[in-house]
């Protein structure tokens, strides 16, 4: 007899999810998260050598495609958007995980143009533009949209308007997609927080975590996240079991944008 965890993986095996930045970090810890419950992930990245080398390195997991494909280029969106479905014939959820963070940190009066526009084309727009070339395919079979945002949504440091902004940007554009989007697909937001990502990168840049006791004990929770926090979630938002869940931004954080922090 089938236990739940087995009936549930034999029901995702059809499904077909495609990720955005998803050959390291967050986006390589929600794609190993949806192989182990059965579904065809489709991973896109810029990082051709993160990307060949995450699936060879995930192929014995399930199925998994790698295409290169830069989120700001709308032809290459629409073109791996399309080598997908012409692969599997559907798509069943769409994660855009696709960020940059700032390249140049410091006052923002001598933020560079071309360095906002590259954050904001990455963070914001790449988003946009895999959307817009998802969306029929999605609606076809009632799909789902995650957008991994952050919680520097909500909260900044500072010198990181470019970042903070096209977050921002994120969490308020699936808002907007969700109420246009309804009833067919449903789109929800996730915002990490503090996510140690050290040992999912490419192999050449993989370095021990350097965290000390008290990037721990600032987190309610006791400690750093990891991507494996996150996937659950991702996972779930995915599912029919949140059917009626649209529109939503859920922070991941271990609580940490919930604590006062007193400076000594």
């Amino acid at each position: 007899m089938e236990s739940r965890d087995e009936k549930k993986k034999s029901m995702n095996e059809s499904r077909v999810v495609y990720i955005t930045g998803g050959a390291q970090g967050i986006g390589k810890g929600i794609a190993v998260g949806l192989l182990h419950r059965g579904y065809r992930v489709v991973i896109t990245d810029i990082d051709e050598e993160a990307g060949r080398e995450c699936a060879a390195e995930l192929s014995s997991m399930g199925t998994l495609l790698f295409i290169s494909a830069d989120v700001r280029d709308e032809g290459a969106v629409a073109a791996s958007i399309g080598e997908a479905v012409a692969r599997f014939g559907r798509l069943d959820g769409l994660v855009n995980n696709a960020a940059l963070a700032d390249p140049v940190r410091g006052p923002v009066e001598n933020l560079n143009l071309e360095a906002w526009r590259q954050v904001i084309d990455t963070n914001l727009t790449g988003a946009f533009l895999t959307v817009k070339h998802a969306v029929p395919h999605l609606r076809r079979v009632r799909g789902g949209i995650v957008n991994i945002a952050s919680t520097r949504a909500l909260q900044s440091e500072p010198d990181t308007e470019a970042y903070a902004a096209s977050k921002g940007g994120l969490v308020a554009l699936t808002h907007a997609l969700a109420v246009s989007l309804g009833p067919e697909i449903r789109v929800n937001a996730i915002s990490p927080g503090w996510i140690d990502v050290s040992r999912w990168q490419k192999r050449a840049e993989r370095r021990p975590a350097e965290l000390r006791g008290i990037d721990h004990r600032q987190h309610p929770a006791g400690r750093v996240g990891t991507p494996e926090d996150v996937t659950g979630l991702a996972a779930f938002l995915l599912s029919e079991a949140a059917g009626f869940i649209t529109g939503q931004n859920f922070v991941v954080d271990g609580g940490m944008t919930r604590r006062m922090i007193y400076e000594e």
